[in-house]
């Protein structure tokens, strides 16, 4: 997979694809390439003018790509749970779900259910979506789920005792959500094995790759050093799309596989497994971990858990 690019998907006609956070950066890139390949993609998005001006920019680069605009607001589980419903009426089955959208170290605020917008969205929100759509997706062909990660994920720790983290840090908060992707794309994929299903659950993340999160959430000197390692160290979004776009299209990926850049510290480079932190592949975190996110949600699987390691 070595200089793997995305003129290498395969076709996609046939297929439709979700791509949450499809508006801007690593997911506008996905969703055009996705869309350059024949997929049928589900630009799944919070505000709907922006999703507009973004499918105009695909359709200019790609005469005639099929393209559904969908408002998601994974901050809030009725828009969660209206956007699956509405989805799964028209689409019975959906082959790829790139769980993508993600926001990274605002101000501490609540997602409209009450839960740290960054754990509740980047997490929880995928979580629910990922549940609601199950069904969908393994009556999909060859179907995927790719959880989009960071490598901000290694020194992430998951505080059951202080999951809303009432003692905030945007950083420290942050790196527990991309954490809570992890351990939840792993224990997706145990459960997937477990139940014999079809769908398979890939990790991905971008290295260090210069998208709208470091302008929109960050502010004073974190924002500043963003600001400047974007311009130092950074690779382009196209770059840093490629990790996920192999994860969702490239025969032979297998479930419970991680891709990211492979040059030193993963920041930039090509395409290539990488290894999850050991945190994020402790099993008892992460069936403890999705035990909560049910409760939280509201959302089951109905999955059964892995036999014991």
């Amino acid at each position: 997979m070595a200089g793997w690019t995305p003129d290498e998907i395969p076709d996609q006609t046939g297929r439709t694809v979700v791509v949450t956070g499809a508006n801007s950066g690593l997911g506008l890139v996905s969703a055009r390439e996705l869309a350059r390949h024949g997929a049928h993609v589900v630009m799944a998005c919070r505000t709907p003018a922006k999703a507009e001006r973004a499918a105009e920019q695909i359709r200019a680069e790609v005469p005639g790509a099929s393209l559904e605009l969908r408002e998601l607001n994974l901050a809030s589980l009725a828009s969660i749970r209206a956007f699956a419903d509405a989805l799964t009426a028209d689409h019975p089955e959906i082959e790829v779900l790139l769980n993508n959208a993600g926001i990274m170290m605002p101000p501490r605020s609540l997602t409209e259910d009450g839960f740290e917008l960054q754990f509740g969205t980047n997490h929880l929100g995928h979580f629910a979506l990922t549940g609601l759509l199950l069904g969908a997706l393994q009556a999909g062909d060859t179907p995927r789920v790719v959880t989009v990660s960071s490598i901000e994920h290694r020194p992430g720790r998951i505080t059951f005792d202080d999951l809303q983290r009432e003692k905030y840090g945007p950083r420290s908060a942050y790196q527990q959500s991309k954490l809570a992707n992890v351990l939840f794309g792993l224990e997706l994929d145990r459960r997937l094995r477990a139940a014999e299903s079809p769908l398979i659950s890939v990790l991905a993340h971008p290295g260090y790759s210069d998208t709208n999160l470091q302008r929109t959430g960050p502010t004073g000197l974190m924002r500043g050093l963003l600001e400047v390692g974007n311009r130092i160290l950074a690779q382009s979004k196209e770059s840093g799309a490629r990790p996920q776009l192999y994860a969702a299209t490239a025969p032979g990926v297998r479930g419970g596989e991680f891709y990211g850049p492979t040059g030193p510290g993963e920041i930039r480079g090509s395409v290539g497994l990488v290894t999850p932190v050991p945190r994020g592949r402790d099993e008892e975190t992460a069936a403890r971990l999705w035990e909560v996110s049910e409760e939280l949600t509201g959302v089951t699987f109905p999955l059964p858990a892995p036999a014991a390691a």
